[in-house]
């Protein structure tokens, strides 16, 4: 399925090597879960008066039917580890949302120690 995504960079310049890493990082949660329909990607720089240096913001916005997965990560100086956590952590939440829709579809096993009512009759 082919997903819609949306870049966004803000506060800092335009960069092809971001860009081509969050194409990368989208291809990989597609194949973690190939029924995300919509992913928007914020990148910005907001406090350029930090003493840290830049404190890069990423937000990643999945959107999946019957649900929406927001993420957003901070990271001092390197953008590209903001995108790393960001991404690691709508791949934990995606897994998670796929294990829960999986098992509404299962029928749950007893407890251990649950007794289970074997065939009861009449009689």
């Amino acid at each position: 399925m082919a997903v819609l995504l949306q870049i966004t960079v803000r506060g800092i310049p335009h960069s092809d090597a971001v860009e081509a890493a969050i194409r990368r990082k989208v291809a990989a949660l597609e194949r973690v879960y190939a029924r995300i329909t919509v992913v928007r990607v914020t990148v910005e720089a907001p406090h350029h008066h930090h003493h840290q240096g830049n404190l890069f913001t990423v937000k990643v916005d999945i959107t999946l039917p019957g649900g929406e997965i927001v993420v957003n990560r901070d990271h001092a100086v390197d953008v590209y580890v903001a995108l790393r956590d960001a991404f690691q952590a709508a791949r934990r939440q995606l897994i998670e949302h796929a294990e829960r829709g999986q098992g509404a579809n299962r029928p749950r096993r007893p407890r251990r120690g649950a007794k289970v009512a074997q065939g009861l009759s009449d009689e």
